[in-house]
């Protein structure tokens, strides 16, 4: 387990390392169908996009409670890769405290092993969205 990433992120790091090749791609499938709904009182339009990602993506971060930040996002269903990205960080790092969040390794996602899989400028979008949510945590 890496010290220095949230034991829920830690694990889905683990999960990746424990698959190979087109398995990954299938993991990440996985993931982008379990990227959970805005809530009600959140919409896109008060989101921040983050123009780095290949498909559309927005994001939110509640940290009013800086023990529990909360994080949404908001990707199209025909954007799997972006939406498993956003996924794998909201399953990761939500309802972490912002320290444990800011602490996270801005290259983490290297740990997936999806170099070989994804293109440079989608893991550059998932590099973006952690640096974005680290942003409103400063």
């Amino acid at each position: 387990m890496r010290a220095d990433m949230p034991e829920s992120l830690a694990e889905i790091v683990e999960d990746f390392a424990a698959v190979e090749g087109q398995d990954k791609l299938q993991l990440l499938l996985e993931f982008s169908r379990e990227l959970p709904e805005l809530p009600a009182h959140l919409e896109q339009a008060a989101m921040e996009p983050v123009p780095e990602c290949q498909s559309p993506l927005f994001l939110s971060v509640d940290a009013a409670d800086r023990d529990h930040v909360q994080l949404y996002f908001s990707a199209p269903p025909e954007a799997p890769t972006t939406r498993g990205f956003a996924s794998i960080l909201h399953q990761g790092l939500d309802g972490h405290s912002a320290q444990q969040i800011l602490d996270v390794p801005d290259d983490f996602y290297v740990a997936l092993g999806l170099r070989d899989a994804v293109s440079p400028l989608r893991l550059r979008g998932m590099s973006a969205m952690l640096a974005r949510i680290k942003r409103h945590l400063k």
